[in-house]
């Protein structure tokens, strides 16, 4: 359905969500509903992720996270993550050609130890290359997982501590928040997950906890930006209180 061209005309480009999260759900659903390989899935999806990317950077989002490849995603089968990581390797070498004239700030985020190291060679090469540009930043989640995130945040607090850097009461919500992957950033102001799932799936755990959540049943490589336009209606149009009245 093509989002209602009335509500389209409605959204305030001046009250856009700074930062919108993304859960990528359904690529391989998507495939095997066609009859296709899952690597088909993926590779349509890394197409809509690029043309959502470029339409949130047009109309002055701020910045986005995408959830890439997950701690758990280990556990597939390994011609599927092989194929996931290659995918990861292309999309990275060619960003700079893919996404040229979009002025994109390309972040990883994530454990680079599992990774091998011709990726986390590119993902250096890509943040370096990107890192002067001033549009959006787009964050991808790679080997990421929030719990795995905060932990080693309190790990690198527990160091400095017993090395008498810190001060247990110099650790605050502000403090803490500084050694998360996303520091400097807002906390997404929208989470949208596609594929009808009713979960966070271990996504940006502490970042999350005011975030609006939108879900969709359409799997990822089907989202399009009319379904970014009416998530992005439907975020304007709710009551934000934060735990008050």
């Amino acid at each position: 359905m093509i989002f209602d061209f009335f509500k389209k005309r409605e959204i305030d480009y001046t009250k856009l969500p700074q930062h919108i999260g993304i859960i990528m759900d359904g690529n391989g659903r998507w495939a095997k509903r066609r009859g296709l390989p899952r690597s088909a899935g993926h590779s349509a999806g890394a197409k809509t992720l690029e043309k959502i990317v470029k339409e949130c950077n047009k109309i002055g989002i701020k910045y986005i996270t995408v959830y890439a490849f997950s701690t758990e995603n280990w556990k597939r089968p390994k011609q599927e993550v092989d194929y996931l990581m290659d995918l990861l390797l292309d999309y990275l070498k060619n960003a700079e050609e893919r996404l040229a004239g979009e002025n994109v700030v390309i972040r990883a985020i994530g454990s680079r130890k599992e990774l091998s190291e011709e990726i986390r060679e590119q993902i250096a090469k890509t943040e370096d290359f990107t890192k002067n540009n001033t549009g959006i930043v787009m964050n991808i989640a790679l080997n990421y997982g929030g719990r795995e995130e905060i932990l080693s945040s309190v790990k690198k607090i527990a160091e400095s501590v017993r090395k008498g850097k810190v001060l247990t009461e110099d650790i605050t919500e502000q403090f803490f928040e500084q050694q998360l992957y996303t520091a400097g950033q807002p906390d997404p102001d929208l989470l949208i997950r596609t594929s009808g799932e009713m979960r966070i799936s271990n996504f940006l755990l502490w970042q999350i906890a005011y975030s609006e959540i939108w879900i969709t049943n359409k799997l990822w490589p089907e989202f399009s930006v009319d379904d970014l336009m009416e998530a992005i209606y439907d975020y304007q149009h709710r009551k934000r209180r934060f735990g008050g009245v």
